[in-house]
C-alpha cells in the first residue's frame, strides 16, 4: 500500500497564456491534513480541481493512491469526496433528496447513510428544507455532506468554512479533526482563514504565483519559529556582541531594518531589557511573540528572511 494519498510531480496547468500552476511538486501522506495556503490566483483551486478530475494537467504527473493513468485515476476518485468552489446540488428539491440522489449516484448501499451524514454535518433538522432556501453556511454543510457520502478515504475541500458563522466554523473544524483522528481520512483543504487552518493542518503547501514556495509540516514550523523576541536598540551591533557574551547565544538574526530577532529565547523578556540598560543602550521596542501561520506565510512570500 502506497504511503501517499496524492502526489504531484512537476505539474503545470495553463489557461491560455496564463500559467496557473508551474512545475508544482506536492506529496500528501495518508492520514495528513494538508493545508493549501496562498493568495487569490496562487493556484490553490486549480490544484484541487486537478485532483478531483474537473480539469487535466498540461504537463507533469498526478497520482492518487499510487495510480497515475487517467483510467486508474478515475477509478481511484471513487475513494474521494470533494467540494470545489460552490457546492453542486438541485435547488428545487430538499436537502434529503439531494443526498439520496448522490447516494445512488455513488453506489452507496442503505438509505440510512443519508441520515448518518446529515447528523454528522448538523443538517438533520433541515433535511426537508428546499436547498434554494438554505443560507450560505447551510449550503457549505450540504456540500460537505455530499462529499462525505460513502465514507471517502480522501476529502478535497476548497474553502469549506466559507460563509459559516463562528459556531458553524467551530463545528466544522471539530468534525474535520474527528474525521482525521477517528477515521484516518486524508484531508486536503484550502482556506483564507489562516487562524482556522492553523488549528487543523498537519502539513502546509505554500503557493505563490502558481509555484510551490515551500512544503513543510506544522511541527517543522513550530521548531523553526514557535517563540521569538524582537528588539530595537540604539546600537544593534554592540547589543548582539554583548548578547553572545552574556547569554552565550547565537540564536538571533539582525533583520534589514536593524531589528534583532532572537529565536527560542532562553531568558525572560526582562533579562534582554536589563542587558541593554546595563550597557547604556536605548530600547525603542521590545516584544515577545509566538509566530502565527499568517506571519510565517507573509515572511515566506516576501523572501523568507526571518524564519529560514
Amino acid at each position: 500500500m502506497t504511503a501517499y494519498a496524492a502526489e504531484a510531480r512537476k505539474v503545470t496547468k495553463r489557461y491560455g497564456s496564463f500559467t496557473a500552476l508551474d512545475k508544482v511538486d506536492i506529496t500528501v501522506k495518508r492520514g495528513a491534513v494538508y493545508g493549501l495556503v496562498g493568495d487569490n490566483g496562487a493556484g490553490k483551486t486549480t490544484f484541487l480541481k486537478l485532483l478531483s478530475g474537473h480539469i487535466y494537467a498540461d504537463e507533469g504527473e498526478l497520482t492518487l493512491f499510487g495510480c497515475h493513468s487517467r483510467k486508474d485515476m478515475e477509478e481511484q476518485r471513487r475513494r474521494t469526496g470533494a467540494v470545489i468552489e460552490a457546492p453542486g446540488f438541485y435547488p428545487q428539491i430538499s436537502v434529503e433528496k439531494n443526498l439520496e440522489y448522490y447516494r445512488i449516484l455513488k453506489g452507496v448501499p442503505g438509505k440510512k447513510a443519508v441520515d448518518e451524514v446529515l447528523e454528522l454535518v448538523g443538517l438533520a433538522d433541515r433535511k426537508k428544507k428546499r436547498c434554494r432556501d438554505l443560507s450560505l453556511g447551510m449550503k457549505q454543510r450540504l456540500g460537505l455532506a455530499i462529499a462525505l457520502i460513502g465514507e471517502p478515504e480522501l476529502l478535497i475541500l476548497d474553502e469549506p468554512i466559507n460563509g459559516l458563522d463562528p459556531s458553524g466554523i467551530i463545528e466544522i473544524r471539530n468534525l474535520l479533526q474527528r474525521l482525521s483522528r477517528e477515521k484516518n481520512i486524508t484531508i486536503i483543504l484550502s482556506s483564507h482563514i489562516l487562524t482556522e487552518l492553523e488549528q487543523l493542518a498537519t502539513v502546509y503547501g505554500f503557493l505563490t504565483d502558481g509555484k510551490l514556495a515551500e512544503q513543510i509540516t506544522a511541527e517543522e514550523i513550530k521548531e523553526k519559529c514557535s517563540d521569538y523576541i524582537e528588539i530595537n536598540v540604539s546600537e544593534p551591533e554592540r547589543y548582539t556582541a554583548v548578547l553572545e557574551k552574556k547569554f552565550h547565544t547565537e540564536s538571533y538574526k539582525v533583520l534589514p531594518d536593524k531589528t534583532i530577532h532572537i529565536v527560542n529565547p532562553m531568558m525572560d523578556i526582562g533579562a534582554y531589557s536589563r542587558l541593554a540598560s546595563e550597557n547604556r543602550m536605548d530600547i525603542s521596542r521590545l516584544e515577545r511573540r509566538q509566530v502565527t501561520l499568517e506571519e510565517y506565510y507573509m515572511d515566506l512570500k516576501n523572501g523568507g528572511r526571518k524564519y529560514a
